[in-house]
């Protein structure tokens, strides 16, 4: 799994000009989710972004998580987090996980990451055209693979 993640302000993902889910002072994650990922990886990401020590503490220092300040999180699925572009100018989605694969780890993954923040985890729509707006507090933005866990 790779996780983008973004510490925002506020962040909504719109479906056919609807919206979908939207955070107010939180995390934004786009997460995609490839055939070689299990349930050892949605433990270990869900962890590991819950308790990520990117939000200021009053020193403004960078010391608390999103469940030490009870953030919110919006988590949108992204297949093309897993784009190679080895050969040629157009990207190959080889890695990603078909829908048959990926959907029930994407639900288990939104289940595991409420259970841990104790808060409806917000979400878009897997596989719809989604837009995505937010507003990037910092700007913060750190990419987390499962495969590569240095």
């Amino acid at each position: 799994m790779v996780a983008v993640v973004q510490r925002v302000l506020e962040a909504a993902v719109t479906i056919n000009e609807s919206v979908r889910g939207q955070v107010d002072h939180g995390l934004l994650v786009l997460l995609g989710i490839e055939d070689a990922d299990d349930q050892e990886d949605i433990s270990w990401l869900s962890k590991k972004i819950v308790n990520l020590r990117i939000f200021n503490d009053e020193a403004g220092i960078m010391n608390l998580s999103l469940s030490d300040i009870g953030g919110e999180l919006l988590l949108v699925s992204q297949f093309t987090l897993h784009a190679s572009i080895k050969k040629g100018n157009r990207p190959s989605y080889i890695k990603a996980a078909r829908p048959e694969a990926a959907v029930p780890l994407y639900q288990s993954f939104i289940e595991t990451c409420q259970q841990q923040i104790e808060k409806k985890v917000q979400t878009g729509e897997f596989g719809a055209d989604m837009q995505v707006s937010l507003i990037n507090d910092g700007p913060v933005t750190i990419i987390i693979d499962t495969k590569d866990k240095k």
